[in-house]
């Protein structure tokens, strides 16, 4: 606001009272000292270099390789048990893009891997971005390979060491290593602008689950599209859900499937960086056209359709950049007994036994899975779960949030498994049964009403008292 701006008047009496003296003097000085707080605010903002106009609104991008190295047990198909990985196909990747508006920092990050971090991961990786870069809100995305390695395998007997010590080195070093590449997203930030794009006229995915007809489908490919002051594109976010199993399962090789072409594919073609974020995908299959099958064919397919997304997207700095979320943590009721041991005999055939037994320590004391809700710039809201959500939750969540873009992650800050629909689990078959969705029927339903809630009180529309009661804290957790 310029001091020309600033219009006020004194009352026109010539003789006044000492009351009305001493009133009318205290307004003249109000007034000097807002013109001089005025002149500072101008002179701060003429003076203030570029350090300071990244505060408004800035993004950075990095990626990094995380192929871990061969003999490490692969994760995703059960029938391979205990074989381990021979050579890679393909690098794995973790992809970051880091957010800042005003004090708040925001880590979007995508990985080859089959799921998100555990939860001691997760609170590694915490505590250290808050403490080394201030980064409070993260967001750390499995895109479901079915070619990368496991990650859950602890520094125990019978748990992983002794029998899979380079698997258990891996994953103590994993953390170490998303820590880096996010570090390294956040030093390179600069002032940026944003826009989002979407179509849902897509066919490239299927549903694999249900019977009934119409099958249930989420079409939508979304596309977060970052530049720098110039309209210079700095990086783009895709997000689309279909199960990423085109490699070969008999190929004992790491691969990020196809959307590690998708993402090397928008990279090379638009001189910026490219990070996937994988959907509600439990009940989506990829559905290639017979031109396209294989995971570099559909990738780079879908990868076309991004570019022209991006390219089509006007980008702008935020009217109030913001960023604000909730983190909710739920502990569920298991549909299986897991201390019976003939289901710790079932899990280890399906799998090995040093995965069966961090699986079933982990799920015995009840289900946890993590929710995070970000609302971004007022108008964009994303949304991560721990698990394999069935589409229809997605869905459903976008219909009845209204913002301008609702994204949701899945395999988002750790993994639940299977969260099917209640209709779903009516009809059952994989990825609604007992045995790969333990967890009590609703859970996903409840999950995708608490999200649209925590939106509604970012968003002012209610009031958090009256929904999360006393249990919830100041930081926004939920036990």
């Amino acid at each position: 606001m310029a001091i020309d701006n600033l219009k006020y008047s004194l009352p026109e009496r010539t003789t006044m009272s000492a009351p009305e003296k001493w009133k009318s003097s205290a307004i003249v000085v109000r007034l000097a000292m807002l013109a001089i707080a005025v002149l500072l605010v101008n002179h701060h903002s003429i003076s203030a270099d570029d350090d300071v106009a990244a505060v408004a609104f800035g993004v950075g991008y990095a990626d990094q390789d995380i192929t871990p190295p061969s003999g490490l047990p692969m994760w995703g198909y059960g029938a391979r048990h205990a074989l381990t990985a021979q050579g890679a196909m393909s690098p794995l990747m973790a992809r970051v893009v880091v957010l800042q508006a005003g004090d708040e920092k925001l880590a979007i990050v995508g990985t080859d891997l089959g799921r998100g971090p555990t939860s001691s991961m997760m609170d590694e990786i915490r505590t250290a971005l808050a403490e080394q870069a201030g980064i409070q809100h993260v967001m750390i995305s499995g895109s479901h390979s079915h070619h990368g390695p496991v990650i859950e395998l602890t520094d125990r007997v019978g748990f992983g060491k002794g029998t899979f010590d380079a698997a258990v080195n891996y994953a103590q070093e994993l953390p170490d290593m998303l820590i880096e590449v996010i570090l390294a997203a956040d030093a390179a930030a600069v002032p940026a602008q944003m826009g989002v794009s979407h179509r849902t006229d897509l066919t490239l995915n299927r549903n694999r689950h249900s019977q009934r007809e119409p099958k249930a489908r989420d079409p939508m490919l979304t596309v977060m599209r970052f530049d720098d002051e110039e309209g210079e594109p700095i990086a783009v976010i895709a997000n689309f859900a279909a199960h990423p199993t085109m490699a070969d399962g008999k190929d004992l090789r790491y691969s990020p499937d196809y959307p590690g072409y998708l993402c090397a594919k928008v990279k090379d073609n638009l001189n910026a960086g490219c990070v996937f974020m994988q959907g509600a995908a439990g009940d989506m299959s990829v559905n290639p056209p017979a031109e396209h099958r294989g995971p570099q064919l559909f990738g780079e397919l879908l990868a076309d359709h991004v570019l022209e997304l991006a390219e089509g997207t006007e980008t702008s700095v935020p009217e109030s950049p913001s960023i604000a979320s909730k983190v909710d943590s739920f502990v569920f009721r298991s549909r299986i007994n897991f201390d019976d041991p003939l289901v710790m005999l079932a899990f280890s055939a399906a799998f090995f036994p040093e995965l069966a037994m961090n699986a079933i320590e982990e799920f015995k004391q009840g289900l946890r899975a993590e929710l995070n809700t970000v609302l971004l710039n007022g108008n964009l809201a994303l949304v991560g779960g721990s698990g394999e959500f069935f589409c229809n939750h997605s869905n459903r969540l976008k219909e009845r949030s209204y913002v301008d873009h609702t994204l949701f992650f899945g395999y988002c800050n750790g993994h639940s498994m299977y969260f099917p629909t209640i209709e779903a689990v009516s009809e059952g078959g994989y990825g609604a049964d007992a045995p790969v969705s333990p967890v009590e029927i609703g859970a996903g339903e409840r999950m995708m009403n608490r999200a649209l809630m925590n939106l509604y009180t970012l968003l002012g529309k209610m009031d958090p008292s009256t929904i999360y009661g006393p249990e919830s804290d100041k930081t926004g957790v939920t036990p």
